[in-house]
């Protein structure tokens, strides 16, 4: 038999979302599927039931606003490619305002139905222990944050990675367009040029004694969320979270990543700032930059809250909010090509949580992509991710090599920061100026009505329309 027959199935490792949704991508494309997941045969620290694309955390998947939203957009864009996670969440949501949040039990319960359901869908209850079979030519791994020991070695003894398990230390990250240039500035420590040639490369927040010393006391007084007993992760000294440095002592962090060295404040030259937050490019378009240092387990609300008191960051908008957790992501960017598939065995592809971006959505968008290309290669159709104008392929690029060049990999969710940016309209229809609020209103929705006109245009010259 042609090892490219469409007859071929195509296995899937993982039954959670993204491998629910690839699942489902590649059988309405009409090539069998083999859906593999290991419970209840071995269960994970996380699950409760041997359900399909069950929710270990949240119900919700946030905002389903498609114009002044990204998640809402990505939301839109699997709708329209057939997703049987958008399908079976609006089939299952609950009251949640303008999130879309779901019955948890009834969502699996309908996700697990239609795939065991669906004619070329296979279902197979069992742990895949260690790299595929040889014979399977084509498979997408989808076993997200608790992937199984065995499975993740045999990764790691492929690509030669150190580790599949990180203890990731997050900071967040915030919109370059939220941030007021009237008090921040750019500039590198003591003007040193970086590789690129660039000097100012950095934004800096300056601080005076009253406002550093109400920011310590902000974090050592600021709820902080707590590890799970499974996540079992230590401090590192490399990378502690500010609120354990500010522990240490009231110095401790105006000593480290706070120092005020090496800058001088054009908005106010005689007088040198008492503490500095400095900002560093995270992505390559440069519409994003994180806060250098400010790893931190402070809760969401607190960070938004404290965060916002740092001169310059008073109307800050945040991509993602800081954190420090076990996860298990890829260094995608090295080991992943623009279709998905691991470079150093082609027939593998990666999908979901494992290749680094985060939340169920995003989660699942990587499944339907992944569904997508690998179908398409079974039909022998060659087809090209997602326009990086799209949600979908702007998360696409993101892990196989949209963040800045040199920088270290982080776990992303969607949102408008990873898009090519487009000129904020400053009137509108009828010639009247738009203030700042509005203008930025009306850029999301640009952005968002230009995604959704490229992903037509994917969709269309696909032809994998869904059953």
């Amino acid at each position: 038999m042609n090892p490219s027959s469409p007859s071929r199935p195509v296995h899937v490792i993982g039954g959670g979302l993204a491998g629910s949704e690839a699942a489902w991508q590649i059988a309405n494309a009409g090539v069998p599927v083999v859906l593999h997941e290991m419970r209840p045969v071995r269960g994970t620290a996380a699950h409760q039931t041997d359900g399909l694309a069950e929710l270990v955390c949240s119900n919700s998947f946030r905002s389903d606003d498609w114009e002044y939203n990204a998640v809402g957009l990505l939301h839109a864009e699997m709708r329209r490619l057939g997703s049987l996670i958008m399908a079976s969440g609006d089939a299952c949501q609950v009251p949640a305002g303008g999130a879309l949040a779901v019955d948890r039990e009834a969502f699996s319960a309908a996700v697990t139905a239609r795939l065991e359901a669906h004619p070329l869908v296979a279902v197979e209850r069992g742990e895949i222990a260690g790299l595929p079979p040889a014979d399977w030519d084509c498979v997408i791994v989808a076993t997200g944050p608790l992937t199984s020991p065995a499975l993740a070695d045999a990764v790691l003894a492929l690509t030669g990675e150190e580790s599949l398990s990180f203890f990731d230390a997050i900071a967040p990250i915030v919109h370059a367009d939220s941030i007021d240039m009237g008090v921040a500035w750019r500039q590198s420590r003591y003007d040193k040029e970086g590789p690129s040639g660039d000097k100012a490369a950095y934004i800096n927040c300056p601080m005076s004694r009253e406002q550093y010393e109400a920011f310590v006391d902000a974090l050592l007084a600021g709820p902080k969320a707590e590890f799970k007993d499974w996540e079992n992760v230590p401090y590192f000294e490399a990378c502690l979270p500010i609120e354990v440095m500010a522990e240490r002592g009231r110095e401790t962090l105006r000593f480290g990543p706070m120092k005020p060295v090496g800058l001088t404040n054009p908005h106010d030259p005689d007088s040198r700032p008492y503490a500095v937050v400095q900002l560093r490019q995270d992505n390559a378009l440069g519409t994003l930059f994180n806060m250098v240092g400010f790893q931190t387990k402070l809760k969401h609300g607190a960070q938004t809250e404290i965060f916002r008191t740092i001169p310059g960051l008073g109307e800050a908008q945040f991509a993602r909010l800081g954190g420090l957790h076990r996860n298990t992501f890829l260094n995608s960017p090295r080991l992943l090509d623009g279709q998905l598939r691991l470079r150093a065995m082609p027939r593998l592809r990666f999908a979901g949580q494992v290749t680094g971006v985060e939340g169920y959505v995003e989660s699942a968008a990587m499944g339907l992509v992944t569904g997508r290309l690998a179908a398409a290669e079974r039909l022998g159709r060659p087809l090209a991710a997602p326009p990086v104008e799209t949600a979908l392929g702007a998360l696409v690029n993101h892990i196989t090599g949209g963040h800045l060049e040199g920088g270290k990999f982080q776990p992303m969710n969607i949102n408008y920061g990873l898009l090519p940016p487009m000129e904020a309209p400053r009137f509108d229809h009828e010639g009247r100026k738009l203030p700042p609020r509005d203008r930025t209103r009306a850029k999301k929705r640009a952005m968002s009505v230009r995604a959704l006109a490229a992903l037509d245009a994917w969709k269309a010259a696909a032809e994998l329309e869904p059953a």
